[in-house]
């Protein structure tokens, strides 16, 4: 009876599967392969997203601690799998191993700083013609009284704030003066100027005109004014009576691209014109449809001028309009 269960177990054990350990990877490819499926095996991999280089040259994601794989080696597996060419049409392929015929061992190019031999460098530098926003807008500041000022904790911050405004204003007025020449009235005159030429120009829906005087979010902006005028009106006559009534200075500022070069910057000087104009809309017959050109109006606007610190032949363009 014994001698018939050993040989059933005997029977037992030869009808086992055998179990072979894998063979050892031919290339780093599939030594990537071998070590992403351990980490799978004990983790969730969600993804090369999730990954991020290692100065140590390991791949540290969200696996509790740097994995044995290289960077190299993870993203040569990625661009294989997903069947992706080199972007560069100046690639070289790789030179077939062994000696030439002459003898001479066969080298690959040399590639300097990861750039294929045969790859063009191309330099692209791109200059900011405008912040594209108004720094700061100005806002009327409520008035507070004296006794307020002295001896209330709110009148010690808003005296603060004041004095931090005010240096602000003469800081950029004093950039913009050393810079460029600066003087309120040759600046008061290009300003008038360039106010009556862009109010002429709306009033004639002349938008290519206006591009030169405005930056471009203000050219846009004026773009659409103009388009949903006309839907209402067909054409309007406007009149600026000369002189103006006052021109003053609202606030001043200066937007720096550079810590460590201060004349990188644009300058944002916020001016107030009182004029008279006369105004008269008609629509599509000829007929006057609102307004009243024999009539004198006063009107009252905010412009934000702005002029660049370091662009050759920079020159004054309206950026923004502020409503109180």
């Amino acid at each position: 009876m014994s001698l018939a269960r050993l040989g059933q177990s005997l029977i037992r054990r030869l009808h086992r599967p055998l179990h072979l350990p894998p063979a050892p990877p031919t290339d780093h490819h599939a030594a990537v392969s071998r070590s992403l499926a351990l980490i799978h095996a004990n983790t969730s991999v969600r993804g090369f997203s999730s990954l991020t280089y290692n100065g140590g040259g390991l791949i540290a994601g969200k696996f509790g601690g740097p994995s044995p794989l290289h960077a190299v080696q993870v993203l040569e597996l990625v661009v294989h799998l997903n069947h992706a060419r080199q972007m560069s049409s100046g690639a070289v392929a790789p030179a077939p191993a062994g000696p030439t015929p002459s003898g001479a061992p066969v080298t690959p190019p040399s590639v300097s700083k990861g750039v294929p031999v045969g790859a063009k460098k191309v330099g692209l530098k791109v200059f900011m013609m405008s912040p594209g926003f108004v720094y700061e807008p100005y806002c009327v500041r409520e008035p507070i009284p004296f006794w307020k000022r002295l001896f209330t904790r709110s009148g010690w911050t808003r005296t603060k704030e004041d004095v931090i405004l005010e240096m602000k204003n003469a800081y950029a007025v004093s950039r913009l003066r050393k810079k460029t020449g600066y003087t309120k009235k040759q600046f008061y005159d290009q300003a008038f100027n360039i106010y009556k030429e862009v109010n002429k120009l709306m009033a004639q829906g002349d938008t290519s005109s206006l591009r030169k005087a405005l930056t471009d979010s203000m050219h846009s902006t004026v773009k659409n004014e103009i388009k949903r005028r006309e839907s209402k009106w067909k054409s309007v006559h406007l009149e600026l009576v000369e002189p103006a009534v006052s021109i003053r200075t609202l606030r001043a500022r200066m937007i720096g691209l550079d810590k460590n070069d201060l004349d990188k910057a644009f300058i944002q000087l916020t001016l107030e014109f009182v004029t008279k104009q006369k105004f008269e809309a008609y629509n599509s017959k000829g007929e006057v449809v609102s307004g009243d050109k024999s009539k004198e109006v006063l009107v009252k606007d905010i412009w934000v001028f702005e002029r660049s610190l370091f662009h050759p032949g920079a020159y004054w363009r309206v950026c923004g309009r502020i409503t109180l």
